[in-house]
């Protein structure tokens, strides 16, 4: 079910903006851009971003799969852990550092698509451009994210985007994933002001 963000009651329950199937066609839908851009698969690496980002990443690759015959959707896809390249460590709470696990043919050459769920100030991008830029060195870095809300600090866009959504500073836009919460959905929290 898809409800305009504007019907978000003023600190009353979250409003549902896209449900399980929403998400579905919209990752379709991105995964069709991805592979339209890029002339096909075979260069690509797919870096999804922890937490949200890797299922979304896996998800992806699962679909190029299906469109694309006799890719290996294992081999398409990496975890980029970007806690220590972030610029608010000092500002946040406590944060476990994860692992990085790159596809077997690395990055170099690559076109990497950075997978993440919500797109808001443009800093978790910026720090995952920084570990990309240790790691290797693609011919191309681009961004998939399920929402772009807005509020960017950074020049940063997205490529792909699932849905713009724009928000106030004082709302929250929560992805939910089967794999991480039990359903698939994206709530919008909190108040306009």
């Amino acid at each position: 079910m898809s409800v305009p963000a504007n019907t978000a009651a003023s600190g009353g329950d979250p409003v549902e903006i896209l449900g399980a199937g929403d998400m579905s066609r919209a990752l379709t839908r991105i995964g069709h851009e991805i592979l339209e851009r890029n002339h096909g698969a075979e260069h690509l690496v797919l870096l999804g971003i922890p937490t949200r980002g890797v299922p979304l990443a896996r998800r992806l690759a699962a679909g190029l799969a299906r469109v694309e015959p006799g890719l290996d959707a294992g081999a398409l896809v990496g975890d980029l852990d970007v806690t220590m390249y972030r610029d608010d460590l000092a500002h946040q709470p406590t944060r476990s550092v994860g692992a990085t696990a790159l596809p077997a043919g690395g990055l170099d050459g690559k076109v990497v698509v950075l997978v993440d769920d919500v797109l808001f100030s443009g800093r978790t991008i910026r720090a995952a451009l920084d570990a990309i830029s240790d790691l290797g060195r693609p011919r191309a870095v681009q961004l998939a994210v399920l929402v772009d809300r807005g509020h960017r600090q950074l020049p940063i866009r997205a490529d792909f985007v699932g849905k713009n959504l724009p928000t106030s500073a004082g709302e929250r836009v929560r992805v939910l994933l089967s794999e991480t919460d039990g359903r698939d959905a994206v709530l919008l929290e909190g108040a306009r002001r």
